[in-house]
């Protein structure tokens, strides 16, 4: 690894540490395309192999075409390989049947391929269709685990929820089960701070307001910018 934090590309996550998992919640088409354009585009600048997986309401075809409009050169990207685009549903799921053993390995066989080729690492991002699906759970036993998986790799997730499809409960296990989650509502951005069950066996020894003041703290902000 070349650096120990690498530009997110969206400003309120700001410069991000190898290993994140973020999640962001959208209101609009829109929104979700003016975050993830950026994303990928600061990716394909600091020479990091990138994969996106859209689903519904982008269709992979509508990805091209939006990305096309926000990256520079971004054709050039694709056929260089520096980028892939692939339907989320057939990313995530074989047939209709989820294997988080066998989502995970895709990732780090990507991975693997990435950095032979000589990329700092990857970044991906993948749009949640399994709301209200008999894979919810599933899904969400999946986001948890990634967290492990991504510890002391170079790569980077974004993953994105329709903000009208998910409900309360929704919300609060999927920010748990991110590092750092945040909303875009027509272009105004709210960080979600996630309030932890009370049967839940803690995943972090800091709370999430700490690791907020860490993450900014490292990217050389002082205290009263934190504050």
């Amino acid at each position: 690894m070349n650096t120990a934090l690498r530009k997110s590309g969206v400003n309120v996550l700001g410069d991000m540490p190898w290993g994140s998992h973020v999640c962001m919640f959208y209101e609009s088409k829109e929104d979700l395309l003016d975050t993830v354009g950026p994303y990928f585009k600061a990716g394909l600048e600091s020479n990091e192999f990138c994969l996106w997986a859209p689903s519904e309401p982008v269709t992979v075809e509508e990805a091209h075409l939006a990305l096309s409009r926000r990256i520079p050169d971004f054709h050039r990207h694709l056929a260089a390989g520096n980028m892939e685009i692939v339907p989320g549903r057939e990313w995530y799921l074989e047939g209709d049947r989820f294997s988080r053993a066998r989502i995970i390995r895709g990732w780090d066989e990507k991975l693997r391929g990435a950095l032979a080729k000589g990329y700092d690492g990857m970044r991906v991002s993948g749009n949640a269709f399994w709301l209200h699906t008999k894979h919810w759970q599933d899904f969400c036993d999946y986001e948890r685990q990634l967290n492990n998986s991504l510890e002391g790799k170079p790569m980077t997730v974004l993953c994105t929820y329709p903000m009208v499809a998910s409900g309360a409960a929704e919300v609060l296990e999927v920010a748990r089960a991110h590092q750092l989650a945040v909303a875009r509502r027509h272009g105004d951005w709210q960080l979600i701070e996630p309030v932890p069950a009370a049967a839940a066996t803690p995943t972090h020894s800091l709370t999430f307001r700490e690791r907020e003041v860490l993450w900014w703290a490292a990217q050389g902000k002082s205290a009263w910018e934190i504050g």
